[in-house]
């Protein structure tokens, strides 16, 4: 089971110990304002009120024993680059820093985040994407220029299979899955045929999305 550790208990921080929580680990949860704490009491292993830009405090935590450790600390930068080095030197193995531009994560990389986040800039480029195309219904980077697109098949697709359409090679696609309201078919067979209502899930770059 791992173990986490969430500092900086605002907005995002909240939503993410929300989804954690779901998955069975153990959590920590840690702010210096004690009331952004006391809704996740009961749900959460342990909540510490304290100032985390102090060596002192979170060498109390014990860093070294969370598989990872998120800083989620909002509208402070400062206060981000602190804790994040801090939480490296104390041992951390991965520290996970919540950043609001590049200039911002070029520093926090460089002083002990080992990855960082942008929520606000991953939520408007999938609205973006999905709302520029009445093809596209959703899309998640995976880096190096490729993401994960839910589309709708064309209707002159229907009734003919991915060998039919020689699919990977002619749209430069990958196809990983086909979802309808039965259900997901994952990695379906070469000789699935497209069906009315279908959506599929496809692994590609974006401007062989934009030719499809």
């Amino acid at each position: 089971m791992k173990q986490f550790l969430i500092i900086g208990m605002d907005t995002f921080g909240h939503i993410l110990c929300s989804k954690l929580i779901k998955t069975k680990c153990e959590i920590m949860i840690a702010d210096k304002d004690p009331s952004k704490l006391d809704d996740l009491l009961a749900s959460v292993d342990s909540a510490k009120c304290g100032d985390c830009t102090s060596e002192e405090v979170l060498r109390s935590y014990g860093i070294p024993d969370f598989d990872v450790c998120f800083v989620c600390v909002g509208g402070n930068f400062q206060a981000s680059l602190q804790i994040s080095s801090l939480l490296k030197e104390l041992g951390a193995k991965k520290v996970i820093t919540k950043a609001s531009n590049a200039i911002q994560a070029k520093f926090l990389l460089r002083n002990g985040a080992d990855q960082i986040i942008y929520p606000e800039n991953d939520i408007a480029e999938r609205i973006a994407t999905r709302e520029s195309n009445d093809r596209i219904f959703d899309a998640v980077e995976l880096g190096n220029d490729y993401a994960i697109y839910e589309l709708m098949p064309h209707k002159r697709w229907l009734g003919k299979t991915l060998k039919e359409l020689n699919f990977r090679a002619k749209y430069k696609l990958i196809v990983v899955a086909v979802k309808d309201e039965k259900g997901t078919i994952i990695l379906p067979h070469a000789d699935y045929k497209f069906q009315p209502g279908h959506h599929m899930l496809v692994v590609g770059r974006p401007e062989d999305v934009a030719e499809f």
